[in-house]
């Protein structure tokens, strides 16, 4: 029974956790389907690309005359790469890359058979360089791929400080406390504190490695001399580019550079004492992962807005002649003189309807339908009359001018069009017209959902404008 009641608990739960979900996805579809309607994507034909910035970390492994006993390239020291890129060339076949790797490189031979063969170094290392980079775009460009392999060419400097680890302490039980002493490798694969030629078998002086490089190769005075730390290297460079999305791209590569120079271990065919090495340059290689990111570029698809896509605009109607805030193509009267206040036709006030604009109107509240002289001043209908020419027939001005007061005259510009209802709260001013910046700010309203029209409804709006 209790398991019951627990199975339908839950059941009931996961109903409601579903309805309460149900408007949330419902909002989001319906933003989704109206971003669609009206926005549309279309592909950057002319994009700007600007330097794209990478950070990658990796394993370092060294291949000079001290070798580690074991290489993997996936095991070895911690090594980091800084990358700056851009195309040098229209087409965007090739990539130049300024790059800093920085990290550390070791080198530990280890015999228990011979104890000529046991010798290490490790080095900070920071290798500043240049390359050329080319993806293989003339192929995969067209094709609808994510992985593009690469291959790169390049020049650099490493600066580098060797160190050795050649000293440590052990315990004398003579003395009574530890004493510091060199490595002595001897051939039955010991470490002691005193060399073998001694022949003293006291197994208290044994030692172990505490891996602490104290010790500048160059002051081992093999015959080298007091040489230069610093180096020109050839890096030669190949992976794969994984393209995550148009900002953001993840690169797996290996870097293998020659260093023309031999003495990064201190290990050469030229030394005249110690440790004398074979002919060649040393080498070492960077297996890595780094992440790309394009912050600065133009976007390669671009959203347009569809509400006026399909329609055609002569630039001659967006000039404003007499300064009144509406361009010249909307502007019903386009000769207002400078200062006089308009309403949302671009025409002077007429607060009384008389037909007389408030700033000529020498009697701005007549009464509403009264006849009214040119100067706005109530007269009679006989007043009317007498001023009409009775000498010659009368002029369609004159008649406007009567039947503007008559109650069959409704006053509405345009095509005499009715506003529909829903679209009765865009005439703003109220004069039955909706003028085009009544119907901009109303589509302002739309996009800050502060309208209730929808998105049809503003298609529809836009149509009626111009059926007017």
């Amino acid at each position: 029974m209790k398991h019951f009641i627990s199975v339908h608990t839950c059941t009931h739960a996961a109903f409601l956790f579903l309805l309460l979900l149900l408007p949330v996805s419902s909002v989001f579809g319906q933003e989704d389907e109206l971003d669609r309607l009206l926005n549309e994507e279309v592909e950057n034909i002319n994009p700007v690309y600007k330097p794209v910035i990478s950070f990658g970390a990796g394993v370092l492994n060294y291949f000079g005359d001290i070798k580690n006993n074991y290489y993997s390239p996936t095991i070895g020291t911690l090594g980091y790469k800084v990358n700056l890129a851009t195309y040098l060339d229209e087409k965007r076949y090739f990539k130049g890359e300024f790059f800093f790797l920085g990290g550390k490189l070791s080198g530990n031979e280890r015999s228990f058979t011979d104890p000529l063969k046991n010798f290490n170094f490790q080095t900070d290392i920071y290798n500043f360089g240049v390359d050329v980079n080319y993806d293989f775009d003339h192929f995969y460009k067209k094709k609808d791929t994510r992985f593009h392999p690469y291959i790169a060419l390049g020049i650099g400097t490493v600066i580098f400080n060797s160190r050795t680890d050649s000293i440590a302490s052990y315990f004398d039980p003579d003395a009574g406390t530890n004493v510091t002493a060199k490595y002595n490798y001897w051939t039955d694969g010991t470490i002691r504190g005193v060399p073998q030629a001694t022949g003293d078998p006291d197994l208290s002086q044994l030692m172990s490695r505490d891996f602490k490089y104290e010790t500048s190769l160059r002051g081992y005075d093999w015959g080298l001399g007091n040489y230069s730390q610093y180096a020109f290297v050839i890096p030669v460079e190949f992976g794969i580019d994984m393209h995550l999305s148009d900002r953001l791209m993840i690169r797996v590569g290996n870097s293998f550079s020659y260093a023309l120079s031999d003495v990064i271990d201190h290990v050469s065919s030229k030394n005249e004492s110690g440790r004398k090495g074979k002919k060649g340059n040393d080498m070492y290689n960077f297996t890595y992962v780094s992440f790309h990111l394009d912050l600065f570029s133009s976007a390669k698809m671009l959203k347009m807005e569809r509400l006026f896509r399909d329609m055609e605009f002569d630039p001659m109607l967006y000039g404003d002649d007499d300064n009144d805030g509406y361009v010249d193509g909307w502007d019903e009267c386009p000769d207002t003189p400078l200062g006089v206040a308009t309403d949302s036709s671009g025409c002077p006030l007429d607060s009384d309807s008389d037909g007389i604009y408030d700033y000529l109107d020498k009697e701005p509240n007549s009464r509403f339908g009264s006849f009214v002289n040119a100067e706005g001043v109530e007269i009679t209908e006989e007043d009317l009359i007498a001023l009409l020419n009775h000498s010659m027939a009368v002029g369609r001005n004159e008649i406007d001018l009567y039947l503007r007061k008559s109650d069959a005259y409704s006053g509405r510009r345009g095509s005499g069009v009715p506003i529909p209802d829903k679209f009765k709260q865009v005439d703003a001013d109220k004069d039955n017209y909706i003028s085009f910046d009544e119907m901009l700010k109303e589509i302002d309203r739309f996009f800050d959902f502060e309208s209730s029209l929808t998105a049809g409804d503003i298609y529809e709006l836009n149509s009626f404008f111009f059926a007017q």
